[in-house]
């Protein structure tokens, strides 16, 4: 959904990592055309939480971060979600180095807010959050 400035983004998926899998589509998509990027390279990250909002926060801010601030294309990510004493993500993006032309480089996010972010579990996982463009 468009507002001014800003995304507001809504997910619905079958569990949390799908829903996880979707966000990052959704940010990988906005900055740049995916199915334009090979896989060429590969980036490890991770991000952590104390709940899933900060988990989800986290998880938008590295992905914009490996895009936007390291320069690197992503095609697709291989993550797991670990949880014990909040949750942590281990990733590993898949891509090459940015190129603004061959990529067609639309926004840059600037950063995810906790803006009216919202997760719910009961039967499937909906989630919604707002990108700062």
């Amino acid at each position: 959904m468009d507002h001014a400035t800003d995304a507001f983004v809504e997910v619905t998926a079958k569990d949390l990592k799908e829903a996880f899998s979707v966000t990052a589509e959704v940010v990988i998509n906005i900055t740049l055309d995916q199915d334009k990027v090979e896989e060429k390279e590969q980036k490890e990250f991770s991000a952590q939480g104390k709940d899933l909002r900060y988990l989800l926060f986290s998880w938008l801010e590295e992905i914009t971060f490996v895009l936007i601030t390291e320069g690197f294309a992503i095609r697709r990510i291989k993550f797991d979600i670990l949880e014990n004493d909040g949750y942590t993500i281990t990733a590993k993006a898949y891509g090459e180095p940015l190129d603004f032309k061959k990529h067609n480089f639309k926004v840059e996010i600037k950063a995810p807010t906790f803006y009216e972010m919202k997760i719910e579990q009961n039967n499937g996982v909906f989630m919604r959050f707002l990108l700062d463009l």
